[in-house]
C-alpha cells in the first residue's frame, strides 16, 4: 500500500511536472500582480509602504539550457503612505509608471529561476492627497502636479520565478537608483517589491 502510495504521488507530481527549458525557445508572457513600494534616501523620514497593482507583458527568449533573457513593458502603481503629524495626516503619494524590465534569467534547477537586469521606468501620472491643519482646522487636498518630479527613473530589479507547467509566479525587488524629485535634497527614490503571476505562450 505504501508504494502503491508513492506511486501515485509521483504521478501526480509528474502530471504537474515543470517543463524543460528549451534552447531557442520564444514566448510572451502577460503577467498581473501587486506592488508594496515606499520612498526611500538619505534623509527621507516617515514613508510608510504601500499596496498597488502592477499588470503587463514580457517576452522571453531561451539562450541556452540555464539562460534566459527578457524584456517587458509593465504599468505599475507605485509611491508611499506617510505617518500622521501635527501639521499632516492621511498623507498619500501615488505614481504611475510605465515600466521596461529587462532581465537575465539563470534556472539554477528546472523551473526555479534567479533574475537580475535593468529597468527604465517613465512617469505617467501623480496624485498627493492628506489633510494640512491650518488656521485650527483640518483642509484637504489634492495635488496631480508633475512639475516637481523627473519623468525617468531607473531601477535595478532582482529576484526569482517558479514555473509550473506554463505558470510563472515571480518576486522582485527593485532598486531605485536614480533621484526622483527635481527639487527634494534628500534625494528620494524609488524602492519597490514586485508580485506577479504570469502565463507562458510559446511561438
Amino acid at each position: 500500500m505504501k508504494k502503491f502510495m508513492l506511486m501515485v504521488v509521483a504521478a501526480m507530481m509528474a502530471t504537474v511536472s515543470v517543463k524543460a527549458q528549451t534552447a531557442g525557445e520564444m514566448y510572451i508572457k502577460p503577467m498581473v500582480g501587486a506592488t508594496a513600494s515606499t520612498i526611500v534616501g538619505k534623509d527621507v523620514k516617515d514613508a510608510k509602504m504601500r499596496i498597488g497593482f502592477v499588470g503587463g507583458a514580457e517576452f522571453g527568449y531561451q539562450i541556452s539550457n540555464p539562460f534566459a533573457l527578457t524584456a517587458g513593458v509593465v504599468v505599475a502603481m507605485q509611491g508611499a503612505n506617510y505617518k500622521d503629524n501635527q501639521f499632516f495626516k492621511d498623507q498619500k503619494v501615488k505614481f504611475t509608471y510605465l515600466n521596461v524590465p529587462i532581465l537575465a534569467n539563470f534556472y539554477v534547477t528546472r523551473g526555479l529561476a534567479i533574475k537580475a537586469g535593468i529597468q527604465p521606468g517613465f512617469l505617467l501620472s501623480v496624485k498627493e492627497t492628506g489633510s494640512e491643519y491650518y488656521e485650527n482646522a483640518w483642509d484637504s487636498y489634492e495635488d496631480t502636479s508633475m512639475d516637481a518630479m523627473k519623468k525617468f527613473d531607473l531601477s535595478i530589479p532582482v529576484g526569482l520565478s517558479y514555473e509550473f507547467s506554463d505558470f510563472v509566479i515571480d518576486a522582485r525587488y527593485n532598486i531605485g537608483v536614480t533621484n526622483i524629485s527635481k527639487l527634494d535634497l534628500a534625494k528620494p527614490r524609488n524602492s519597490v517589491i514586485m508580485l506577479t503571476v504570469g502565463y507562458k505562450i510559446p511561438f
